[in-house]
């Protein structure tokens, strides 16, 4: 993908991710690693998304440098992290979705009620403990909530997921918000709600990534 192909679909990404309800504002960020390895472009700092133009996309290099008229997301250490320590991330979305950060202010994890919970990788999707933003420590704990997981809620925060386009972690996000949605809305009828068995689970881990190898053939 080209330079300025790629800041106009990660800026559309952004305003999709508005659209969709999974944020507001200038609040929430999201990124796409460069072809070239030099680093990733992210969306800028405290720039409401319908405001912003494909320039106002952030290169930024791995040891942290950036370029162009607009600072970078204060979270570009947490996308710098994870493209660092998983190889196989290519976009990365961070959003203030209300259901994940309803439940991230709860400190709850999303364990496996439903099926579709394996999408992210694993039997559950962790909470970690909260951090400040834009913090080492809030990237380190991202990090760790991310092993063998492709997506995490921030604890006090919101959600977090990567994938390996930018159309693909938009609809990982909004498949973790309905999942979230439903676990929230399960709470309200039974503080219990049944769950998977873990081995039920884990066969539907190997489906769903032979299903995405098909997807790309």
């Amino acid at each position: 993908m080209r330079e300025q192909e790629s800041r106009q679909a990660l800026l559309d990404t952004a305003r999709a991710m508005n659209s969709a309800g999974l944020n507001q504002g200038s609040s929430g960020n999201v990124s796409l690693r460069l072809d070239d390895g030099t680093g990733f472009l992210i969306t800028p700092s405290a720039l409401p998304y319908h405001r912003a133009r494909p320039e106002d996309m952030v290169p930024v290099t791995w040891e942290g440098g950036f370029s162009g008229p607009r600072k970078p997301s204060s979270e570009w250490r947490m996308h710098r992290d994870i493209y660092l320590v998983y190889p196989q991330a290519r976009a990365i979305l961070h959003a203030h979705a209300p259901w994940c950060s309803t439940l991230a202010c709860l400190e709850l994890e999303i364990p496996a009620q439903h099926y579709m919970v394996a999408l992210a990788g694993g039997t559950n999707i962790r909470c970690t403990p909260y951090q400040p933003f834009g913090t080492q420590a809030l990237s380190d704990a991202a990090v760790a909530g991310l092993q063998h997981r492709n997506a995490v809620l921030l604890g006090h925060h919101g959600l977090l997921c990567h994938a390996d386009t930018l159309d693909a972690v938009f609809s990982l996000a909004c498949e973790v918000e309905f999942l979230a949605r439903v676990y929230g809305q399960s709470l309200m009828i039974t503080t219990k709600p049944p769950l998977l068995a873990e081995e039920e689970v884990s066969g539907l881990l190997a489906r769903f990534a032979d299903y995405k190898r098909q997807g790309k053939e």
